[in-house]
Parts: structure tokens; sequence; C-alpha cells
């Protein structure tokens, strides 16, 4: 099971959504758990890509317009991938990933 942390920023992101918006995420959070947990390839409606101009940055969709920004961090657990979630809202959060 991989381990991770949120940004300040991120869970400022986080509590300016909507209740519906959260869950969206949290459905999504799901799948890319069950993805890394089964060796890392995402499944394509995550659409999980690297952010141009951002190396090591990555976005996952969770909605039609919902992004999440992360990297990967060292690992707590070995063997185990650890996520640094660090912005989540609408297509504008890449911006500043």
């Amino acid at each position: 099971m991989p381990t991770y942390e949120r940004s300040n920023r991120f869970d400022r992101d986080y509590r300016a959504l909507t209740s519906a918006q959260r869950e969206q995420f949290r459905t999504a959070v799901r799948k890319f758990v069950h993805d890394l947990d089964r060796g890392g390839t995402f499944r394509s409606g995550l659409r999980v890509k690297g952010v141009k101009g951002s190396p090591g940055v990555f976005e996952m969709t969770w909605a039609d317009d919902g992004r999440a920004t992360f990297s990967y961090g060292e690992s707590h657990r070995p063997g185990e991938p650890h996520i640094q979630w660090r912005r989540i809202g609408t297509h504008d959060v890449l911006g500043s990933a």
C-alpha cells in the first residue's frame, strides 16, 4: 500500500472543493492506489501524465475539469511508492503545479 503526504497548498485547495468534487477525487484515488498496487501502470481514464515544464511533477484527472498534481517522494516502506500530493482543483491548478 503506497504512503502519501499532502502539501499545505493541496489541503487549502481540497477544502475549496465542493463535497461532490471531493467524492469524485476520493473515487479516483481508490483507482489510482489500486493501479499503484498492481505495478504503477495507470488506467487510461485517470490520464496520469507528466506536467510540461515541471520535471518530476505529474497530473491525474479525477473529473472532466478536475486535476490533481503529485510527485513521487522517497519511499517510507521498502518497495512501496510514496506520493506527494501538491495541488488539486480545475485545470487552472496546472499553472502552479
